[in-house]
């Protein structure tokens, strides 16, 4: 058995910013230009996610292989988490000539194109708009888990995987399937609920300076029918979120390139029963109404990684487009108003090695946002930490800006 870990932690400060987009919405407020609100913390995890885990291999015999890893996170900041979980990682496989097979919380295979291809690793201020919008989303919609509200996303629960063998000539990838655990009745239509459940997969291929991955994943974030006292049904929803990303890097030597295209679509299928009057008989008519809807969240990101001496530079940019899949209002159509908003962010750090286990680091990044207001709970990202917006709901005509945040730290790894 294996002990490892890594503690990380970095004097950090996160600002955000929240302007006035509309006088309609507040005609008597004398508004000033935007409203800011920041925090300076010790955090952790800037760099390499703080973490305390167990790994270990058993070799069976005739190329067989069990192995276990359980991984769970450490806030080493405040020490108010410990070994209390294993969240981060969860799992007990079989591994052969075949390939591996793998059951339990696992990272699911389109976040890892999110972080491989991510000069900052999804870590600290400069992970990129991917991997902050889709925990966003994930957070907003579902379908969450006693574990995370980002389920789905990062990681799924309960999950049966297949990793390819590693001796394709380059070539890998892997499938796998979350179970919902949803408990079945009989005799009730639509049972059991899919809420929760997550298939997905991710192939690529890697050889020398080279490499590249694809991947697809789709998360059943509601799934629900409702019934009154005669069983009849009058409402369902049916939300699905369908992920496809594509990534590559190519180390050059003297630089290392990082692209990535991230397309995601949240489909929400609602359905309600209501009634009309017939004009001809006056008698009240019943039907069951479904409406669709398919938000979409398009993006890119271009990354850089240049070594200096002993340390390395680290540099990215990647924005996201929300495209609204609402039907058209007729106060849209006759006033032309943009329904869609859009991100992005720009990101450069130093990581200065001061051993193979030991590195200090420092990284800035700044976030753009544009029509924040069409969608602040999703399309409001921020670099971290406790400042959020002003909440669109209760403060009419605000809408997110701009944010702001740096990591100044150590990391050390066993």
């Amino acid at each position: 058995m294996t002990l490892f870990g890594v503690v990380d932690a970095a004097v950090s400060n996160y600002s955000t910013k929240s302007t006035y987009y509309s006088a309609l919405a507040n005609p008597f407020l004398v508004a000033p230009i935007g409203v800011k609100q920041s925090q300076t913390a010790l955090t952790n995890s800037g760099y390499n996610t703080s973490r305390i885990g167990f790994r270990g291999t058993e070799d069976l015999g005739g190329g067989l292989a069990a192995s276990f890893w359980l991984e769970a996170p450490i806030s080493n900041d405040d020490g108010a988490k410990g070994i209390s979980d294993f969240s981060r990682r969860s799992t007990v496989s079989l591994s052969g000539g075949f390939g591996e097979v793998r059951l339990g919380r696992d990272y699911t295979p389109t976040f890892w194109n999110d972080t491989v291809f991510d000069p900052f690793g999804t870590n600290g201020v400069g992970t990129n708009l991917f991997a902050t919008i889709n925990s966003n989303l994930s957070t907003a919609v579902g379908p969450g888990s006693p574990v995370s509200k980002t389920d789905n996303y990062y990681r799924a629960s309960n999950s049966i995987g297949y990793f390819l063998p590693p001796n394709l000539g380059g070539f890998y990838g892997q499938i796998q399937y979350a179970l919902h655990e949803n408990t079945k009745s009989s005799g009730l239509p639509e049972s059991p609920s899919t809420k929760g459940r997550y298939i997905g997969g991710r192939f690529g291929y890697a050889n020398g300076p080279i490499d590249v991955a694809a991947a697809y994943g789709q998360s059943t974030a509601a799934d629900s029918v409702t019934f009154d006292k005669f069983s009849l049904i009058t409402g369902s929803q049916d939300r699905k979120i369908s992920t496809f990303n594509l990534g590559a890097s190519y180390d050059f030597g003297p630089v290392k390139l990082f692209g990535e295209v991230s397309r995601v679509k949240d489909k929400n299928e609602t359905g309600a029963s209501s009634s009309f009057v017939n004009p001809l008989t006056l008698q009240s008519v019943p039907y069951f109404a479904t409406t669709s809807q398919s938000d979409k969240y398009n993006g890119y990101l271009l990354g850089v990684t240049v070594p200096v001496g002993p340390g390395l530079i680290r540099a990215s940019y990647s924005t996201v487009k929300f495209k609204n899949g609402a039907p058209l209002s007729v106060e849209d159509a006759l006033l032309g108003g943009n329904r869609d908003a859009s991100a992005n962010k720009l990101a450069i750090g130093y990581v200065h090695n001061l051993s193979k286990r030991t590195a200090l680091y420092a990284t800035v990044a700044r976030i753009r946002i544009k029509d924040g207001q069409n969608n602040p709970g999703v399309m409001g990202a921020t670099t971290g930490g406790s400042p959020g917006y002003l909440d669109a709901a209760k403060n009419l005509g605000w809408a997110p800006r701009t944010a702001t945040g740096y990591d100044i730290g150590i990391r050390h790894a066993f």
